[in-house]
């Protein structure tokens, strides 16, 4: 009888823990180890940065299954455990503890790290970077109606903590680099708009303007600008990104390039070794490009084709990206990859906040930024798959139904 093979998954997140179930659901009746540097079992981060951190939703919710459904599907869960290096010669995964643990098959889903910034005080008590469910517990427990919180950044993860904080009665000051928020990836207007928003929702706004240094005793009391600003504070939450974790992989001698170098098949540069999620460096085949995408819809599906490949199935991972923001009473949902772009199209009531904008090059939609607008979403994707040539006039005119520009399948 063929001994059991063992498929082994190095991070126990989203697409780690997605690709941990769909090893099952697709019939894989070998072991399944999942290990995690994290206490807690798989779960899902955009909460962290809303209803997690407004108490709007339970720390149950969080996880993507409970420990009775890993015991169920027999996935053995290695929880607080840092792997520290892969040997790809001898099939290993060797642990902190010394232990060594052999695969048939590893995914690699080992995410990313928060990038720290480094100036005079950033060893003060009070300034948080937030990524994990702790990160998200120990700010809660700061926002407080009447206190005062400075962010650094204005990405995503930064708007949505000053947005959550906002509606929790908190002064908020936003310090931001570029001249606009988000400038590089939504454009100018866009960018103005975005911060737009956040100034008509009471949040102190101060585009380029890079931190200098914190100030306090022992915790941190102020944050120092670039221009010489002084702002004052009673705690802080430093949003710049993240970069991706690859030290597993190029100390083993895997292809890095931002990101774990894979194909279109999640696998890596290494026999039997894939990658997924945040630290994926990924060919797209629709797009025709390399990319590596930080967001919940891509670390979930693409731990699942991995899953998939790892069994043998050779299935490309072609979704197109997409993401989503909650921020005040908006909803901002984001479809395609747009590094460059001919013309931005606007479509609906940008005065109202209920819109959308399309990314158009060479006569086609590359991208395109729905607020409040969600119903278009759908079609802007079938649009960007299809490669359909669309004119500017016909993106702008509401009276027809952007539905109507997918070219139809015999």
């Amino acid at each position: 009888m063929p001994e059991r093979q063992t498929f082994v998954v190095v991070g126990a997140n989203l697409a780690g823990g997605r690709a941990a179930q769909w090893l099952r659901q697709e019939g894989f009746d070998g072991k399944i180890i999942l290990i995690g540097a994290e206490p807690d079992p798989p779960y899902e981060r955009p909460p962290l940065s809303k209803e997690y951190l407004r108490g709007d939703m339970s720390r149950e919710r969080l996880f993507i299954a409970t420990s009775e459904a890993y015991r169920e599907q027999e996935i053995e869960l290695r929880l607080a455990t840092r792997a520290t290096s892969i040997n790809p010669s001898e099939r290993s995964v060797e642990l902190e503890s010394g232990e060594r643990i052999g695969y048939d098959k590893l995914l690699l889903a080992t995410g990313g790290h928060v990038r720290r910034v480094s100036v005079p005080g950033s060893e003060l008590e009070g300034i948080h970077y937030l990524r994990t469910v702790a990160d998200s517990e120990r700010i809660a427990a700061e926002v407080q109606p009447g206190r005062r919180l400075v962010v650094i950044g204005a990405g995503f993860i930064g708007a949505e903590v000053a947005a959550t904080a906002r509606t929790k009665g908190l002064e908020v000051h936003v310090l931001e680099m570029a001249p606009v928020p988000l400038g590089r990836v939504l454009g100018e207007e866009l960018g103005r708009i975005y911060a737009e928003i956040h100034r008509d929702h009471g949040v102190q706004l101060h585009t380029g303007e890079a931190i200098e240094r914190f100030e306090g005793a022992k915790r941190v009391e102020r944050v120092v600008s670039s221009s010489g600003r002084t702002i004052d504070c009673d705690f802080v939450v430093v949003g710049v990104g993240i970069e991706p974790a690859t030290e597993l992989a190029r100390e083993a001698g895997l292809e890095v390039e931002n990101g774990i170098v894979v194909n279109e098949y999640c696998e890596t540069s290494a026999p039997d070794i894939y990658a997924a999620g945040d630290v994926a460096s990924f060919y797209h085949p629709l797009l025709d490009t390399r990319l590596r995408v930080e967001h919940w819809s891509n670390a979930q599906n693409q731990g699942i084709t991995a899953a998939k490949n790892m069994l043998g199935k050779q299935k490309a991972y072609d979704d197109i990206p997409w993401f989503w923001s909650d921020q005040y009473d908006l909803n901002m949902q984001y479809i395609g990859h747009a590094p460059r772009w001919d013309e931005i199209v606007l479509r609906g009531d940008v005065a109202g906040r209920s819109f959308t904008a399309f990314y158009v090059k060479g006569g086609q939609l590359r991208a395109a930024l729905a607020v409040n607008h969600q119903r278009d979403i759908r079609a802007s994707r079938e649009l960007i798959k299809r490669g359909a040539p669309v004119s500017a006039d016909a993106l702008r005119d509401e009276a027809r139904g952007l539905n109507s520009l997918v070219p139809q399948t015999a």
